[in-house]
Parts: C-alpha cells; structure tokens; sequence
C-alpha cells in the first residue's frame, strides 16, 4: 500500500537500531530511525543490488521524493546508473558555483595583472565591481546569455549616459569570456553576438591648446596657479614632459635619475608595454628637486592628498585647468601631448621621428623595425631641452620665433 502524507509526518521511530522500512512502491521506502526519517530507494543495475538516497523527510516531501523516484526508474530505462547520475549532477553544481562570472573575472584579473599598469588594474576592478559583478556575477559564466551582457550590463550603463565606459566594459567581459574558453569553463565569448547593439559613441580628439599665443598664456596661468605643491608641480611638469596623464600620476621616485636627468617608465605602466625613456629638461629637474622636499619620503612623486599609499587622483590635472578657466572644450590634462606634438612640428621644425619617440608611439627605421627606447636618446634629450626653453620664452611673453638650426 502506498504511504500518505498523514503517516508520513505521524509515523514513529521504534526501538530498532536498524530502524524500520515503509514502502511506497517502486522501490522506494521511507527509512524511519530515532535521528530522521529518510527516503530511499532499492533498484539493481547490471546485475548489482544498489540503494540511492532520495532525500529527508520533511525537508524533503513524499510528493518530491516519488518524483526523485520516477525520474531515477527513467534513468535505469535508459541504462544510466541514477547514482552516478545524481554524483555527477552535483559536480556540476559544483563546478558551476566555482566557475560563476565573478570567480572567473576575478581569477582573469589575477592571471593578467602583470600586463597591465596599476591605475588600469584598479580602474579595470572598478568597473567590474561596480557594473558587472552585481548583476551578472552570481551566474554560472557557461549560462550566460549575449542578451544578459546587454540588458542587465550594457543598458544599465548606457541609461547613466555613460556610451563610453559602456563599451569599455562588454570589451572588458569579452576578455573574461575568451579566459574562460581557454581554461575550458565557457564554449564561447557570447559578447560577440553584441556587435551593433549598444549606443556608437562618437569618437573625439582630446582638446588642446596648439597654438604659440594661446600656450603663452597657458604657461602663465600654470606658473600662477597657486594649489596643493604636488598638483603644482605635476601640472608644470606636463608640457615639459608630455607622457601621457596616468602615466605622469604614478611616477615613482624609484624611476626617476635626477643625475642623469632621465625618467624610465616601466613597460608594465605604459600603453604599448614598452619602457620609455623620458630625457629631464634642466626646468624638469628643478621641478622634480623641489617636489621632492615633499614626496620624496615616499614612493609617488605626486602621492594622494588622502594617502601616499596611492598616487595622485586622475582628476587633479583636468581639476587644476578648469580652475584656471579652462574648459575641458579647450584643454585637457591628454591635451599636453597634442600641444607639444603640433607646435614642435609646425613651428619649431623638430623631427617628426623624434617627436614620435618622445610620445612613446612605435616608430620603424627603413627596413621596418621597431627602434629600441633608446634611439636617438642624444637627439631627443636636445629637442627635450629646446622645447622647455621655448615654453619658457612663451610663459615671458616673448616672440614666437622657430629655432633655426641644422637639421
């Protein structure tokens, strides 16, 4: 005779250290003993006498242990062994809790961290934290679906306004997406199915001030500019150095050789991941003696206000310019290195390949090869020198006169 739900939840544990069985049909019974009452099953699978535990009682119900059963008799109808399928669904449960989107990213990050810079690190962190894990992170990376990046990630974003980081971060799960098919945990990189569905942003120049006037100008209001020594110093330094703005906010004592008035930005900080050699204007090295009395103590050259643990904020250069008046439609903190690219080209006549160097882009010699970080160094430290100088004659009101030289 079948159990009912009323027995089920009555029946009592007797004095048997075996406890007692109650069948349901099927093979199925209901195992009472003095810690529980358990549901299990009898079956034989080529030839072996087996027993398969179906549940507890009543966490467990007698309407969900007979569909445990009724499912385990389909398996044996189709030759499977209902208890190595029940061992091999649960590693998959495992296997999915293990490999959930967050996990996955996190273990991308660690596994990739030395290919990029700190400042990219954290941002790269950041973006994930913030818009991705939340939402998708908890899912099982092979589960997720193209539409779960755009509605739940991408859309998000975009109602912000914020088009460019938006695309930014489905490049970012991409990435994610392509470890996890390398290591075997996702069949795919859904996000390519995205290609046209989030907002086009416009692609735009940084602004920048390029021309002799203008940059005169430009240079008085940096030399009045009357903030916190550090900001000071980094924005004096900018036109004069012309890297690019996160790599001027995490120099590092330790890269900078007064002395030899040179600056060697690790490869790991740079974009292209090739150090870069700086060559100190004589100015440069001032600036950098005298910000030194303040951070030298420490690892940054320019430190947080907050804490020398992190260097300076992203936001403290564009900061000091909107201060003095500039909008960001007409300079920018990037705007330095387009400044000096356009003026030392059209109007002071230096090299182009040298030009090229000093803003850490690849540049090829005849027969196509990358230059090493330290070619034309004697050349490029001079152009250094004659650009600082010419920045000086600009801050004093001088004429606009190109240097005439030798080429």
């Amino acid at each position: 005779m079948a159990l009912t739900d009323t027995f089920v939840r009555q029946v009592k544990p007797t004095e048997k250290a075996i406890g007692d069985k109650y069948a349901d049909g099927g093979g199925m019974y209901l195992l009472v003993k003095a810690p529980g009452k358990y549901w299990r099953m009898d079956y034989s699978f080529h030839g072996k006498r087996k027993t398969l535990a179906l549940g507890v009682y009543p966490d467990v119900t007698l309407a969900k242990a007979r569909q445990r059963r009724d499912r385990a008799r389909e398996q044996l109808a189709d030759g499977t062994d209902p208890a190595i399928a029940k061992r091999e669904e649960k590693q998959a449960r495992a296997d999915a809790a293990a490999n959930t989107f967050e996990a996955v990213a996190r273990e991308w990050l660690a596994k990739t961290s030395n290919k990029r810079a700190a400042v990219t690190q954290a941002k790269v962190t950041s973006w994930l934290e913030k818009d991705v894990f939340p939402f998708i992170g908890r899912f099982a990376i092979a589960s997720i679906k193209a539409k779960d990046i755009l509605d739940k990630v991408a859309r998000r974003m975009e109602a912000r306004g914020i088009h460019e980081s938006a695309h930014r971060t489905v490049q970012i799960c991409s990435q994610v997406f392509r470890y996890a098919v390398a290591t075997g945990v996702a069949e795919r990189d859904v996000t390519s199915d995205l290609r046209g569905a989030l907002v086009a942003i416009e692609k735009t120049n940084y602004a920048a001030i390029t021309e002799p006037k203008q940059a005169g100008q430009l240079m008085r209001s940096i030399y009045a500019y009357a903030g916190h020594p550090c900001a000071v110093a980094g924005l004096k330094l900018s036109p004069l150095v012309f890297v690019r703005p996160g790599e001027l906010r995490a120099a590092e004592w330790a890269e900078i050789d007064l002395d030899a008035a040179e600056w060697r930005i690790p490869a790991a900080k740079m974009k292209m991941k090739v150090e870069h050699l700086v060559p100190l204007s004589s100015q440069a090295v001032d600036i950098l003696r005298a910000v030194h009395s303040f951070s030298g103590h420490g690892r940054y050259v320019f430190p947080s206000i907050r804490t020398g643990e992190r260097c300076m904020s992203e936001n403290t250069i564009n900061a000091a310019l909107r201060g003095m008046g500039y909008s960001k439609e007409v300079m920018t903190a990037h705007g330095f290195r387009a400044m000096a690219r356009t003026i030392m080209d059209e109007v002071l006549g230096e090299r182009a390949d040298l030009i090229e160097h000093q803003l850490a882009h690849t540049v090829k010699d005849p027969n196509g090869r990358a230059y090493n970080r330290t070619a034309h160094l004697p050349a490029r430290r001079e152009m250094m020198q004659r650009w600082a100088d010419y920045l000086d004659k600009l801050r004093v009101g001088a004429d606009v006169i190109a240097l005439n030289r030798s080429a």
